[in-house]
């Protein structure tokens, strides 16, 4: 539904404020957060909702007009306490204690209809006392981008937070890194929650035992409940963390993108992905793709995210060690290569159509489909979709045929590594029945997304955006996105 054909039936109660609010973390006590107060802006223009998200809690879109999220989520009415979140983290290695929720807040935290714990959590929606002398704002090209990473990455199978709504707020803000004055917005992103690694690593910078044993006991009542019975269960938690960490790097990898601000506080203790500055999906398989302009040393570009990751869960153990014996996390670190490049094999062959081969052959292909999209400038993207939109029966029988009809195919279909890779597709093709090559069609097309928000891409919508205030091609990425065309 685009925003001109919203409903707009503003005599109703506004169901986002008669939602049923936890007070989750709030109930844990002001050791973890301070109460604030929402900046006043001078309009409110809703540019996003996301309709797609309120089944989830329990909410017919038809029923919530635009003024009921402008009311909720742009005028912030009818809604306290809101809670700036209090943390420290690693940033590009170096440990900063002046940390903190800057420019957003918890605004609330409901039950959705499948049981599980959400938080409504803003981003642009004023100043709180960890600032640091900023605005507290969010550009209004920060609020597409991340609107689009979180659309895109849901899409493809990423565990992800998602956008539920973006206002526009009438600001002029100054920013180095965009043309300016350019215009804000307020962002709400639902998530599982907003509790961080970083949020512990605070707990430990201010020797609080007792406070990281009252955070971890409610993490894993609310989000690991399968364990809190335990004996061992937060042994468990440890484990089971890491595990969530490297599957969700591996979808990272497998997806082509690259977060490019891995520092402990964008680390979520749920092992979800989240908050989406400087991203960028990799526009050719280029190793050392690095997203973040101020990433000079490469810290977090593309193949390093893997170790990153697992760094960040290491460094996380010091935090953890008043509850968790050090013995004991090293144990379920230990296992973190083994679940990403399970994952992450598991991921690729899908992308190229297979829903398991055995490992030799797993192996052979994998190896095989990184030397090639590695040592020649082929869209990593466009080579998958490719792959899904132009897969023929009649690979199974002629290696020559393979992506002929293709661009790719036709541009370097002579060069030694993709005749390599080609020849290996075939011979795995060759072994399967009818049956099998239509399953294959079908998982290629499931898992390589047509639409794709390289740069250019998200430049191409933006621009109408500025020039004349066009929304219309913003919206047709989004639908695009979420049809999966």
């Amino acid at each position: 539904m685009t925003l001109a054909e919203a409903p707009n039936n503003t005599n109703s109660t506004n169901p986002f404020l008669i939602l049923n609010y936890e007070p989750a973390l709030e109930s844990l006590g002001d050791d973890y957060y301070d109460e604030v107060a929402a900046a006043e802006f001078p309009l409110h223009t809703l540019r996003w909702r996301n309709d797609a998200l309120l089944p989830l809690l329990g909410l017919d879109a038809k029923a919530v007009t635009d003024e009921d999220f402008i009311t909720a989520f742009g005028k912030f009415e009818g809604r306290k306490p809101l809670l700036a979140l209090r943390y420290h983290g690693y940033q590009f290695g170096e440990y900063n204690p002046f940390l903190g929720d800057g420019r957003g807040f918890l605004y609330g935290q409901v039950r959705g209809v499948d049981g599980e714990l959400y938080d409504f959590g803003t981003k642009g929606s004023g100043r709180t006392p960890y600032s640091r002398g900023g605005d507290g704002m969010l550009t209004l090209k920060g609020g597409v981008r991340e609107v689009l990473a979180a659309e895109m990455l849901h899409a493809m199978g990423v565990r992800t937070s998602r956008c539920l709504s973006m206002v526009e707020t009438g600001l002029s803000l100054w920013r180095g890194d965009e043309p300016s004055p350019t215009r804000s917005s307020v962002m709400v992103r639902l998530s599982q929650s907003h509790i961080r690694f970083g949020t512990f690593e605070r707990l430990h910078y201010f020797r609080r035992p007792d406070l990281t044993k009252k955070l971890l006991d409610h993490v894993i009542e609310q989000y690991y409940q399968h364990l809190d019975s335990e004996q061992d269960k937060y042994a468990l938690f440890y484990a089971e963390l890491v595990q969530r960490v490297a599957e969700l790097v591996a979808q990272w990898m497998a997806a082509g993108f690259c977060h490019a601000v891995l520092n402990t506080d964008n680390m979520s203790i749920t092992g979800e992905s989240f908050d989406y500055g400087p991203y960028a999906f990799i526009p050719n398989y280029d190793p050392y793709f690095t997203a973040a302009y101020f990433d000079y040393y490469r810290r977090y570009s593309y193949i390093h995210q893997p170790e990153i990751c697992k760094w960040n869960l290491e460094a996380l153990q010091e935090a953890l060690k008043a509850v968790i014996p050090q013995t004991d996390m090293e144990a379920g670190l230990a296992s973190f290569d083994e679940y990403y490049l399970a994952e992450y094999r598991s991921l690729m062959l899908k992308k190229l159509g297979f829903e398991q081969l055995s490992q030799p052959q797993a192996d052979e292909l994998l190896k095989a489909t990184i030397e090639f999209l590695k040592h020649y400038p082929v869209s990593y993207h466009h080579f998958f979709a490719d792959m899904a939109t132009t897969f023929s029966s009649k690979w199974r029988d002629d290696a020559s045929s393979i992506l002929r009809d293709s661009e790719i195919g036709q541009s370097l279909g002579t060069s030694e590594l993709f005749l390599n890779w080609s020849g290996i597709y075939h011979r795995i093709l060759s072994d399967l029945t009818p049956e099998e090559i239509e399953k294959v069609a079908q998982t290629l097309a499931r898992h390589n997304p047509k639409t794709m928000i390289l740069r250019p891409v998200i430049e191409s919508i933006w621009e109408p955006i500025v020039q004349e205030d066009n929304w219309q091609p913003f919206y047709e990425l989004i639908q695009q996105i979420q049809s999966g065309n």
